[in-house]
């Protein structure tokens, strides 16, 4: 039986490296694909195939898909894990942030479902995980773009869902809680950056602490629980359409 092969999009930290490493611990072959591969060293180490990858690139994705193919003829499970936290007033972001916001966390992991399907078709087989949020389920101020990602991946992989039923592909949905990764960082940065200074300063600074301040640091959940998640995802026979998981995360759901 051939050894089932997995690509991890937004490996090099957080939730797609710890992905890649409980992948690569269950006897996966695991393809990471980021774009600041020199950060991905620990992976390489670990016997992790490594590939450059820039979600808004589309040579760069057909590339890594036809290398996985070559190399190792098939592939499994793709997980849509790559993706940032746009933040700022509807007011003051650029459309053309919006625009890179939806290319990064929706066009990216759709381009790459497209690339994969064919594949996982001939194969009668195939997992598709798309990391989304808790915030594709709420809202809250000064996330207009962030959430709109999320809440259309939502969609998509529902629609998806019914497409492929058929063929013997299960698509996933991880909507992880607060996590101890560099995206609260990344996100209250943005936030700073674009509302910080004008008519929304005060809510924009209100929202960066409760991103990155001291209490909601310590609650946050580790990467690890994601990885697990997944992989609890994509070796069961009858998956749930959906995992709530994290820090927060099922409060919403209550």
């Amino acid at each position: 039986m051939n050894t089932k092969v997995a690509l991890v999009t937004g490996a090099s930290s957080g939730i797609g490296e710890a992905t890649a490493l409980k992948l690569n611990s269950l006897g996966y072959t695991v393809y990471a694909a980021a774009r600041r591969v020199e950060r991905m060293s620990a992976l390489t180490h670990s016997g992790i195939h490594i590939i450059s990858m820039d979600v808004t690139d589309d040579a760069s994705m057909q590339n890594a898909i036809q290398k996985i193919i070559e190399n190792s003829g098939r592939i499994d499970v793709l997980v849509n894990n790559a993706g940032y936290g746009s933040y700022g007033a509807v007011e003051d972001v650029p459309l053309k942030e919006a625009q890179a916001q939806f290319d990064v966390n929706v066009f990216g992991a759709v381009r790459l479902i497209q690339l994969a399907l064919p594949h996982m078709r001939s194969q009668g087989t195939g997992n598709i995980i798309n990391i989304t949020s808790m915030g594709g389920k709420l809202h809250t101020p000064l996330g207009a773009w962030y959430h709109g990602t999320k809440f259309a991946l939502e969609a998509i992989s529902d629609c998806l869902r019914l497409e492929l039923q058929s063929f013997g592909i299960h698509v996933v949905v991880v909507e992880p809680g607060g996590i101890k990764t560099e995206w609260a960082d990344i996100a209250a940065s943005k936030l700073q950056q674009v509302s910080g200074h004008g008519i929304y300063a005060n809510q924009a600074h209100a929202m960066a602490k409760s991103m990155i301040g001291e209490s909601s640091r310590k609650r946050q959940s580790p990467p690890e629980l994601i990885a697990d998640t997944i992989a609890k995802a994509v070796t069961s026979k009858c998956p749930k359409t959906r995992y709530v998981v994290g820090f927060g995360a099922k409060h919403y759901y209550s």
